[in-house]
């Protein structure tokens, strides 16, 4: 990366690993990658896991619309409201994407993620895997206090890979799905029950001049990479 985009946006720079994943911010060549994965199938037909319908359209304008959206998610940061997308790399392959976000977190303190994975990369571990390095990332890197996500009822996968890394049961909403009403189950992670409930090793590099946009100028743990 060239070392003056990396001066004015230094998100280019942060790096996740795992014992089998990278997480990186990812660059244009990264969202063409990701946005051909979406259009190969993130899910089965006739279920849809999204509050938004999106992998219904139809190639090529779903990928057009997800550049878009990628593009749209990285204009609009501040440090009082953003959403940090990671693109997921197993073996320098584009496998899946992971985001977290959070409005006010100098003041609350609080994120929430979403994700998904390829269609073919499904069953592996790295859903788990890829949430846990940001979650590592929240708690140890940022200092967060807490983290929040939500699943339909019937999304197993999502709700697994909840519990196995902490999570509890926050109450529940309804949302319309392909017009249909679907119960929606909120999940919660506190800082403790993180710490006790850590999955997977997550070394952090390039964090540092990015705490001012995350609105985290003082940091996590005094070893992130831990």
């Amino acid at each position: 990366m060239d070392p003056a985009v990396l001066a004015y946006w230094p998100m280019f720079g942060l790096r996740l690993r795992t014992e089998r994943l990278e997480l990186r911010h990812p660059t244009d060549d990264d969202l063409l990658q990701l946005a051909e994965l979406a259009g190969q199938g993130i899910h089965d037909p006739g279920w849809m896991p999204f509050s938004h319908p999106w992998t219904e359209i139809p190639s090529p304008r779903l990928e057009q619309q997800a550049m878009q959206h990628y593009w749209g998610v990285r204009s609009r940061w501040s440090p009082e409201d953003w959403n940090c997308m990671f693109v997921t790399i197993h073996d320098g392959e584009v496998i899946g994407t992971q985001d977290f976000f959070a409005k006010h977190f100098a003041t609350l303190r609080g994120v929430s993620s979403g994700s998904w994975i390829g269609q073919a990369h499904h069953g592996q571990g790295f859903g788990k895997e890829q949430r846990a390095a940001v979650l590592h990332l929240s708690f140890a890197g940022l200092g967060a206090l807490r983290a929040d996500s939500s699943a339909r009822e019937d999304n197993g996968p999502s709700l697994g890979v909840s519990r196995s890394l902490g999570y509890v049961e926050d109450g529940d909403y309804f949302d319309v799905i392909s017009g249909q009403r679907v119960r929606m189950v909120r999940v919660k992670l506190t800082r403790q029950r993180w710490e006790s409930h850590r999955t997977h090793e997550v070394e952090i590099s390039g964090l540092e001049p990015c705490l001012e946009l995350f609105g985290a100028a003082d940091g996590g743990e005094s070893d992130p990479a831990g």
